[in-house]
């Protein structure tokens, strides 16, 4: 039973980063291609605001959760902030060698284990 509500999380979970990362990645080519502003402070940029549409969609519908915004909210917060990190530095390390967009992809990726782990143990977790 445990094992089925994890893989039933980690599914609705893809879901909803797959729509904040559709959310982020639309942002970050706006303000790469139609405002020329750089792309490290765009991909920052568009991955903080993408992360409200992240925690709300994750509160609702991954986890259901009926915890206080109080309570989640902070610890929301520090993981998107951890998330922030993760993924700016892959971002500009990866940069380097990647087109703006492939380089957006696989920083997604090397963020994505680390959230799901942050929101499930952490974040979103039932008391016992």
């Amino acid at each position: 039973m445990i094992e089925w509500l994890l893989r039933q999380r980690l599914v609705r979970f893809t879901a909803v980063g797959g729509t904040a990362t559709l959310v982020q990645f639309l942002l970050l080519t706006l303000l790469v291609e139609r405002l020329s502003v750089n792309p490290v402070l765009a991909s920052a940029a568009s991955f903080a605001i993408s992360a409200g549409c992240n925690y709300w969609l994750n509160y609702r519908f991954t986890f259901a959760s009926r915890a206080s915004h109080w309570r989640t909210l902070p610890k929301f917060m520090l993981v998107a902030l951890i998330g922030l990190g993760i993924n700016t530095a892959s971002f500009a390390l990866l940069l380097l060698a990647f087109h703006y967009l492939i380089a957006q992809c696989l920083a997604t990726l090397i963020t994505l284990i680390s959230n799901f782990t942050l929101h499930q143990y952490w974040i979103y977790r039932e008391k016992s």
